[in-house]
């Protein structure tokens, strides 16, 4: 674990170049922008995504997937929408043993597929793990303490890069759940869209911290039916980041609920912005796969009826305040009391 390797050059991957530099690793960066990869090189700062932290000079960048393929280990921080594209780029290039670290968080459009299953399918053959948990990334970036989980169903490979890329400020755990992980840090982006919609139409405290635990059920139903752990979800890449995304301003998902809550048009929202609000593709989703499964996830579907079907926001809070009352522990309510 010499050299890591990112993946993608927007906020999160650059924050995650510094940890792994700040971890003894080399560092190479590629960013789909030939104008952010020569900003890191020359000015040492990502001028589009982090303008306002200073990067190591160590840290290297480059537009070329091939140059960047050549690592230790690979750690994927695009879109969750963008990772088959840029992992079918990939492929011919990423040597048969070099791990995979997704850092996406979501749920494919088209397929309804995991982001572990979209690299499998896209990169047969190469060790799979997950980085997820409650991170902004400018905080990472400025070396603040955070905790993440690092998922890998092997155990031994999922240790080795949790060292690899652990630091005193920057503590990644293991875990051997990788689809719980996943499913943690997809479905808590979602819900942190409703629960901004709370927070922008001023339903109060209460109403959001009742949100939060209704929506960790919703996660532990999707987490089981893809055979994930739900216990996993009792960790920093369940309630962890879903604690942290739904009460800050600074998440991207969060502050676009409460934008819309305010009133405002999603379409109006996202032109004023050069990053990506995962919630609102993965809405979409989750509500096709839950219909898949055969699931029960009426918040999800709600964010998805507001943001993609121009559902009236006042008439679907009054709908779910409607629904039946059920139980209150998510393995109850899974049927696994």
């Amino acid at each position: 674990m010499k050299k890591i390797n990112i993946i993608g050059g927007g906020a999160w991957g650059t924050a995650l170049a510094t940890v792994a530099k700040r971890a003894g690793r080399d560092v190479t960066l590629w960013a789909r922008e030939a104008d952010v990869a020569d900003a890191i090189n020359t000015q040492h700062r990502n001028t589009l995504f982090l303008p306002d932290v200073e990067l190591d000079p160590g840290i290297s960048a480059t537009d070329d997937l091939a140059t960047a393929a050549k690592a230790d280990a690979l750690l994927l921080v695009v879109p969750s929408q963008f990772l088959r594209t840029t992992c079918e780029a990939l492929a011919p290039h990423v040597a048969k043993g070099t791990p995979l670290v997704i850092c996406a968080k979501g749920i494919e459009m088209a397929t309804g597929a995991l982001m572990n299953e979209v690299a499998e399918a896209a990169l047969p053959g190469r060790p799979l793990a997950a980085l997820s948990g409650p991170t902004f990334a400018i905080e990472v970036a400025r070396e603040l303490p955070t905790g993440v989980t690092l998922a890998c169903n092997d155990a031994a490979l999922g240790n080795q890069l949790s060292e690899a890329l652990s630091t005193p400020r920057f503590r990644a755990y293991h875990s051997s759940d990788l689809i719980g992980a996943e499913i943690g840090g997809a479905v808590k982006n979602v819900l942190a869209i409703a629960c901004g919609i709370v927070e922008g139409c001023g339903l109060g405290d209460n109403a959001r911290a009742t949100l939060i635990t209704r929506g960790l059920v919703e996660m532990a139903r999707l987490c089981a039916a893809k055979g994930g752990n739900p216990e996993t979800l009792m960790g920093l890449s369940g309630i962890g980041d879903l604690t942290l995304t739904c009460n800050a301003m600074q998440s991207r998902n969060f502050s676009l609920g409460v934008a819309l809550g305010q009133g405002r048009t999603l379409k109006e929202i996202l032109a004023e912005r050069n990053s990506v609000a995962e919630g609102v593709d993965t809405a979409g989703a989750i509500s096709a796969l839950a219909d898949r499964l055969v699931l029960d996830m009426p918040i999800c579907r709600a964010v998805q009826a507001v943001v993609h079907g121009d559902a009236r926001i006042d008439e679907t809070v009054e709908g779910l305040l409607a629904r039946p009352i059920g139980a209150d522990s998510p393995l109850q309510a899974m049927g696994q009391s």
